[in-house]
């Protein structure tokens, strides 16, 4: 699986010298990182092996009890998005 964590940052356009006709292409930009890893998941414990990792920082007093336990045990701030 391949993909991208990150977050939305604007638009913008670049102009692309395809012949003699200039071209407007719209492009999004987005921050990418930094993601920290807040599990690994192994087939002994989790019946499969992957890794969770975490983006943009999240204030602790959002964050429900049971995940500020899951943020504690990784040593790092509470993230706003997970993925695996």
């Amino acid at each position: 699986m391949s993909g991208l964590i990150g977050k939305k940052i604007g638009m913008t356009s670049f102009y692309s010298a395809e012949g003699s006709v200039a071209k407007q292409i719209p492009c999004t930009l987005i921050q990418a990182g930094p993601c920290v890893v807040t599990q690994v998941k192994t087939t002994k414990n989790d019946g499969y092996e992957a890794v969770q990792v975490g983006f943009d920082d999240k204030k602790e007093k959002n964050t429900p009890k049971p995940m500020q336990g899951h943020f504690k045990k990784a040593n790092t701030e509470p993230k706003r998005k997970l993925v695996e």
